[in-house]
């Protein structure tokens, strides 16, 4: 994976065929695009068509719009850009997506033919009761990708807007199951002030320290600090990492008490992460 800044704040991932593309937007959300060497791309999640329109003067032609779940900073640019291109747009079943013309849940797959990729849907409940993420399998010597919305971040998850911590942690487990290599796809660069949280939980975990500081020399240079991998989360996100003792302890001791149930961990710990101060 080589990172290369261009003439805007985006970074890019180029690979073989294809490039991956964070464009940032509002104050910390990321639109996600995926673009063959001729410009035809996906675009997810489009909190503002502006960025977007600012890279198909560039040269971008989308062809599809995926999104993953119905808040404003993730979908307000679609109906915009829907009206300028005439292309799809997958969404979860939820009617507060009324821009979607093609709805989707768990296991659903459809093709993006134009760029030659296929997608499989995963229901990611727990940020919302209908979020949805998008996982385009390995394919060609390219390892696959999950765009996962607002559910999984790097080093930390969504908050439980309206699920329980039994449908979030099923959720974060799904994500987990995926191939190592899978390229993390996140709505926010909320990198580093999970890292604050991470690294109070989970204090002498090497393999975080060395992501905290990677992630530190990349926004200081610009850049994001995704794509993540499932693999480097696995190691490092304690949302991720519930079944470790180290994560195990830390949680009991902030509650004072034994909580032998993984679940009862994880809603700790997500409780912990919402009131904590750095």
């Amino acid at each position: 994976m080589v990172w290369i800044l261009r003439d805007s704040p985006a970074a890019v991932t180029c690979l073989p065929m294809m490039t991956l593309r964070a464009l940032p937007a509002l104050t910390d959300n990321y639109i996600w695009t995926l673009s063959a060497e001729d410009g035809r791309a996906i675009v997810v999640d489009p909190s503002q068509a502006g960025p977007v329109l600012a890279a198909v003067d560039a040269g971008l032609q989308p062809v599809a719009i995926l999104l993953t779940h119905h808040h404003p900073d993730h979908i307000d640019g679609a109906a915009p850009l829907l009206e300028r291109f005439d292309i799809p747009c997958y969404a979860p079943v939820d009617p507060r997506i009324a821009c979607a013309t093609h709805r989707v849940g768990e296991g659903d797959v459809f093709a993006v033919p134009e760029l030659n990729l296929q997608f499989t849907a995963l229901e990611v409940h727990g940020h919302t009761r209908s979020h949805v993420a998008f996982h385009a399998p390995a394919t060609g010597g390219e390892s696959g990708i999950v765009f996962c919305g607002d559910t999984l971040f790097s080093l930390g998850c969504g908050r439980l807007f309206e699920g329980t911590p039994t449908q979030m942690l099923a959720s974060l487990d799904k994500l987990a199951s995926l191939p190592a290599d899978t390229r993390v796809c996140c709505g926010h660069e909320y990198t580093l002030s999970n890292a604050a949280f991470a690294a109070v939980v989970d204090p002498h975990n090497v393999p975080l320290h060395a992501r905290i500081a990677q992630a530190q020399a990349l926004r200081e240079r610009g850049q994001p600090t995704l794509p993540a991998t499932i693999s480097g989360e696995l190691a490092c996100n304690p949302f991720l990492r519930v079944d470790t003792p180290a994560v195990r302890a830390a949680v009991e001791r902030h509650v004072g008490k034994l909580v032998p149930e993984r679940v009862d961990i994880f809603a700790a710990l997500r409780q912990w992460k919402d009131g904590f101060q750095p």
